[in-house]
Protein backbone atom coordinates (compact mmCIF):
# COMPACT_ATOMS: atom_id res chain seq x y z
CA UNK A 1 0.00 0.00 0.00
CA UNK A 2 1.45 3.49 -0.64
CA UNK A 3 2.89 5.09 2.71
CA UNK A 4 0.32 6.94 4.85
CA UNK A 5 1.02 8.56 8.01
CA UNK A 6 -1.73 8.06 9.69
CA UNK A 7 -1.27 4.14 9.17
CA UNK A 8 1.44 3.96 11.56
CA UNK A 9 -0.42 3.82 14.77
CA UNK A 10 -2.71 0.77 13.75
CA UNK A 11 0.27 -1.06 12.69
CA UNK A 12 1.94 -0.29 15.53
CA UNK A 13 -0.50 -2.56 17.31
CA UNK A 14 0.63 -5.58 15.84
CA UNK A 15 4.66 -5.06 15.85
CA UNK A 16 4.80 -6.66 19.59
CA UNK A 17 2.76 -9.10 18.00
CA UNK A 18 4.58 -10.07 15.10
CA UNK A 19 8.09 -10.10 17.01
CA UNK A 20 6.36 -12.68 20.23
CA UNK A 21 5.12 -14.54 16.68
CA UNK A 22 8.33 -14.98 14.77
CA UNK A 23 10.08 -15.78 18.56
CA UNK A 24 7.39 -18.19 18.68
CA UNK A 25 8.23 -19.70 14.86
CA UNK A 26 11.77 -19.93 15.68
CA UNK A 27 11.70 -22.31 18.00
CA UNK A 28 9.36 -24.76 16.00
CA UNK A 29 11.12 -27.89 15.15
CA UNK A 30 9.69 -29.53 12.35
CA UNK A 31 7.71 -27.15 9.24
CA UNK A 32 5.38 -28.64 6.80
CA UNK A 33 6.79 -29.37 3.27
CA UNK A 34 4.52 -27.27 1.68
CA UNK A 35 5.67 -23.79 4.55
CA UNK A 36 9.06 -23.10 2.21
CA UNK A 37 10.32 -19.96 4.08
CA UNK A 38 12.15 -19.82 7.49
CA UNK A 39 14.35 -17.38 8.73
CA UNK A 40 17.98 -17.21 7.47
CA UNK A 41 19.35 -17.96 10.87
CA UNK A 42 17.14 -21.15 11.10
CA UNK A 43 18.28 -24.67 9.61
CA UNK A 44 16.06 -25.90 6.82
CA UNK A 45 14.95 -29.34 7.26
CA UNK A 46 15.65 -30.15 3.47
CA UNK A 47 17.55 -27.40 1.93
CA UNK A 48 18.04 -28.90 -1.84
CA UNK A 49 13.77 -30.51 -1.53
CA UNK A 50 13.11 -26.13 -0.73
CA UNK A 51 15.53 -25.35 -3.47
CA UNK A 52 14.17 -27.71 -5.90
CA UNK A 53 10.34 -26.81 -4.90
CA UNK A 54 10.74 -22.42 -5.05
CA UNK A 55 11.29 -20.96 -8.62
CA UNK A 56 13.05 -17.73 -8.94
CA UNK A 57 11.01 -15.04 -10.36
CA UNK A 58 12.05 -11.75 -12.20
CA UNK A 59 13.36 -9.51 -9.60
CA UNK A 60 11.85 -5.96 -10.96
CA UNK A 61 8.54 -4.65 -9.75
CA UNK A 62 5.34 -6.17 -11.60
CA UNK A 63 2.77 -4.05 -12.76
CA UNK A 64 1.31 -5.11 -16.01
CA UNK A 65 -1.20 -7.61 -16.47
CA UNK A 66 -1.34 -11.02 -17.27
CA UNK A 67 -4.69 -10.49 -19.40
CA UNK A 68 -2.62 -8.20 -21.54
CA UNK A 69 -3.41 -4.24 -22.52
CA UNK A 70 -6.86 -4.11 -21.70
CA UNK A 71 -6.28 -6.54 -18.29
CA UNK A 72 -6.53 -4.48 -14.74
CA UNK A 73 -5.34 -6.48 -11.59
CA UNK A 74 -7.40 -5.79 -8.53
CA UNK A 75 -5.01 -6.08 -5.28
CA UNK A 76 -5.91 -5.66 -1.93
CA UNK A 77 -3.80 -5.13 0.55
CA UNK A 78 -3.57 -5.24 4.74
CA UNK A 79 -6.17 -8.16 5.53
CA UNK A 80 -7.28 -10.57 6.31
CA UNK A 81 -9.53 -8.64 8.52
CA UNK A 82 -12.54 -10.37 10.11
CA UNK A 83 -15.18 -7.80 9.21
CA UNK A 84 -14.14 -6.65 5.90
CA UNK A 85 -12.35 -9.56 4.20
CA UNK A 86 -15.71 -11.36 3.93
CA UNK A 87 -17.60 -8.57 2.46
CA UNK A 88 -14.75 -7.69 -0.41
CA UNK A 89 -15.02 -11.06 -1.30
CA UNK A 90 -18.64 -11.14 -1.98
CA UNK A 91 -18.27 -8.13 -3.98
CA UNK A 92 -15.33 -10.09 -6.16
CA UNK A 93 -17.56 -13.17 -6.29
CA UNK A 94 -20.54 -11.18 -7.24
CA UNK A 95 -18.65 -9.71 -10.07
CA UNK A 96 -16.85 -12.72 -11.00
CA UNK A 97 -13.44 -10.92 -10.23
CA UNK A 98 -10.82 -12.70 -9.25
CA UNK A 99 -7.58 -10.75 -7.11
CA UNK A 100 -4.59 -10.38 -5.78
CA UNK A 101 -4.53 -10.57 -1.50
CA UNK A 102 -1.42 -8.59 -0.18
CA UNK A 103 -1.58 -10.11 3.16
CA UNK A 104 0.22 -9.14 6.54
CA UNK A 105 1.36 -11.56 7.98
CA UNK A 106 0.07 -11.32 11.83
CA UNK A 107 -3.30 -11.09 10.11
CA UNK A 108 -2.66 -14.19 8.32
CA UNK A 109 -1.53 -15.89 11.43
CA UNK A 110 -4.59 -14.79 13.36
CA UNK A 111 -7.05 -15.86 10.35
CA UNK A 112 -6.25 -18.80 8.81
CA UNK A 113 -9.92 -19.57 7.96
CA UNK A 114 -9.77 -16.38 5.56
CA UNK A 115 -6.57 -16.80 4.04
CA UNK A 116 -7.96 -20.20 3.12
CA UNK A 117 -10.77 -18.96 1.75
CA UNK A 118 -9.28 -16.68 -0.16
CA UNK A 119 -7.32 -19.35 -1.87
CA UNK A 120 -10.82 -21.83 -2.03
CA UNK A 121 -12.32 -18.46 -4.28
CA UNK A 122 -9.36 -18.61 -6.66
CA UNK A 123 -7.59 -15.29 -5.48
CA UNK A 124 -3.92 -15.47 -5.71
CA UNK A 125 -1.58 -14.09 -2.34
CA UNK A 126 0.89 -11.66 -1.76
CA UNK A 127 3.71 -11.53 1.30
CA UNK A 128 3.16 -8.28 2.42
CA UNK A 129 6.11 -8.67 5.46
CA UNK A 130 5.66 -9.41 8.99
CA UNK A 131 4.55 -6.23 10.65
CA UNK A 132 3.87 -3.35 7.61
CA UNK A 133 6.72 -1.17 8.35
CA UNK A 134 7.03 1.53 5.47
CA UNK A 135 10.66 2.28 6.61
CA UNK A 136 11.56 -0.60 5.75
CA UNK A 137 13.34 0.14 3.37
CA UNK A 138 15.75 2.27 5.98
CA UNK A 139 16.36 -0.85 7.93
CA UNK A 140 18.92 -3.52 7.95
CA UNK A 141 19.23 -6.48 5.38
CA UNK A 142 18.66 -8.68 7.85
CA UNK A 143 15.34 -7.03 9.35
CA UNK A 144 14.01 -6.76 5.81
CA UNK A 145 14.86 -10.60 5.27
CA UNK A 146 12.82 -11.22 8.72
CA UNK A 147 10.43 -9.36 7.83
CA UNK A 148 9.83 -10.65 4.59
CA UNK A 149 10.62 -14.92 4.65
CA UNK A 150 8.67 -14.61 8.51
CA UNK A 151 5.98 -13.79 6.84
CA UNK A 152 5.72 -16.07 3.81
CA UNK A 153 5.69 -18.47 6.52
CA UNK A 154 3.25 -17.16 8.20
CA UNK A 155 0.57 -16.80 5.19
CA UNK A 156 1.69 -20.34 3.84
CA UNK A 157 0.70 -21.86 7.03
CA UNK A 158 -2.57 -19.83 6.94
CA UNK A 159 -3.23 -21.11 3.87
CA UNK A 160 -2.63 -24.59 4.13
CA UNK A 161 0.62 -24.74 2.40
CA UNK A 162 -0.53 -22.02 -0.88
CA UNK A 163 2.56 -19.91 -0.81
CA UNK A 164 2.35 -16.24 -1.75
CA UNK A 165 3.24 -15.60 -5.62
CA UNK A 166 4.23 -11.93 -4.93
CA UNK A 167 5.76 -9.63 -2.80
CA UNK A 168 4.51 -5.82 -1.98
CA UNK A 169 6.97 -3.82 0.15
CA UNK A 170 4.77 -1.42 2.74
CA UNK A 171 4.16 1.81 1.09
CA UNK A 172 6.47 0.49 -1.56
CA UNK A 173 9.40 0.50 0.84
CA UNK A 174 11.04 -1.58 -1.61
CA UNK A 175 15.43 -1.96 -1.48
CA UNK A 176 17.29 -3.86 -4.28
CA UNK A 177 17.94 -5.95 -1.44
CA UNK A 178 14.11 -7.06 -0.49
CA UNK A 179 13.39 -7.29 -4.06
CA UNK A 180 16.20 -9.72 -4.83
CA UNK A 181 14.80 -11.86 -1.83
CA UNK A 182 11.65 -11.95 -2.69
CA UNK A 183 12.59 -12.74 -6.49
CA UNK A 184 14.54 -15.56 -4.91
CA UNK A 185 11.62 -17.12 -2.99
CA UNK A 186 9.61 -17.16 -5.87
CA UNK A 187 7.50 -13.71 -5.35
CA UNK A 188 7.87 -11.15 -7.82
CA UNK A 189 7.69 -7.95 -6.28
CA UNK A 190 4.39 -5.88 -7.00
CA UNK A 191 4.09 -2.45 -7.50
CA UNK A 192 0.50 -0.57 -8.20
CA UNK A 193 -0.08 2.02 -10.52
CA UNK A 194 -3.46 3.92 -9.45
CA UNK A 195 -3.77 4.21 -5.44
CA UNK A 196 -7.57 4.26 -5.00
CA UNK A 197 -6.40 6.57 -1.52
CA UNK A 198 -9.21 4.38 -0.03
CA UNK A 199 -7.62 3.97 2.95
CA UNK A 200 -7.91 7.76 3.75
CA UNK A 201 -11.77 6.98 3.91
CA UNK A 202 -12.58 10.38 1.29
CA UNK A 203 -15.92 8.91 0.93
CA UNK A 204 -17.50 6.50 -1.17
CA UNK A 205 -17.43 9.00 -4.30
CA UNK A 206 -13.67 9.90 -4.23
CA UNK A 207 -12.59 6.47 -4.03
CA UNK A 208 -14.27 6.11 -7.63
CA UNK A 209 -13.49 9.22 -8.96
CA UNK A 210 -9.81 8.95 -8.34
CA UNK A 211 -9.92 5.13 -10.16
CA UNK A 212 -11.41 6.82 -13.18
CA UNK A 213 -10.07 9.37 -13.27
CA UNK A 214 -6.35 8.18 -12.73
CA UNK A 215 -7.24 4.30 -14.52
CA UNK A 216 -5.38 5.41 -17.58
CA UNK A 217 -2.30 5.53 -15.82
CA UNK A 218 -1.82 1.52 -15.57
CA UNK A 219 -3.56 -1.91 -15.34
CA UNK A 220 -2.56 -2.61 -10.92
CA UNK A 221 -5.10 -0.75 -8.54
CA UNK A 222 -4.66 -0.73 -5.26
CA UNK A 223 -7.22 -1.05 -2.74
CA UNK A 224 -7.53 -2.04 1.37
CA UNK A 225 -9.39 -4.77 3.51
CA UNK A 226 -8.10 -3.75 6.86
CA UNK A 227 -7.04 -1.02 8.81
CA UNK A 228 -10.06 0.76 9.71
CA UNK A 229 -13.75 0.44 8.47
CA UNK A 230 -13.32 -0.40 4.96
CA UNK A 231 -17.05 0.27 4.24
CA UNK A 232 -16.32 3.17 1.26
CA UNK A 233 -13.97 0.44 -0.22
CA UNK A 234 -16.69 -2.24 -0.16
CA UNK A 235 -18.79 0.36 -2.16
CA UNK A 236 -16.59 1.55 -4.23
CA UNK A 237 -15.49 -1.81 -5.68
CA UNK A 238 -19.55 -2.09 -6.12
CA UNK A 239 -19.03 0.51 -8.50
CA UNK A 240 -15.60 0.28 -9.72
CA UNK A 241 -15.97 -3.49 -10.73
CA UNK A 242 -18.59 -2.92 -13.32
CA UNK A 243 -17.44 0.59 -14.75
CA UNK A 244 -14.09 -1.37 -15.81
CA UNK A 245 -16.05 -3.92 -17.38
CA UNK A 246 -18.02 -1.15 -19.51
CA UNK A 247 -14.88 0.23 -20.12
CA UNK A 248 -13.38 -2.93 -22.44
CA UNK A 249 -11.47 -3.84 -19.07
CA UNK A 250 -10.84 -7.69 -18.22
CA UNK A 251 -9.29 -9.19 -14.55
CA UNK A 252 -6.37 -10.65 -14.38
CA UNK A 253 -3.61 -10.76 -12.39
CA UNK A 254 0.16 -9.01 -12.35
CA UNK A 255 2.80 -10.66 -14.49
CA UNK A 256 5.06 -13.18 -13.12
Amino acid sequence: MARHGSKRGWYGKVAGAALGVTLLAAGASVWTAQAGAVHPSTPRPSASADADRVKPVAVTIAHASDKGAHGVNITIDDGPDPVWTPQVLDVLREYGVKATFCMVGTQAQAHPELVKKVVAAGHRLCDHSVSHDTAMDKKSEAYQSQQILDAERMITKASGGVRPMYYRAPGGAFTPYSRKLAASRGMRPLGWNVDSKDFERPGTDAVVATVERESPNGPTLLFHDAGGDRSQTVEALRRILPWLKEQGHTFGFPVR
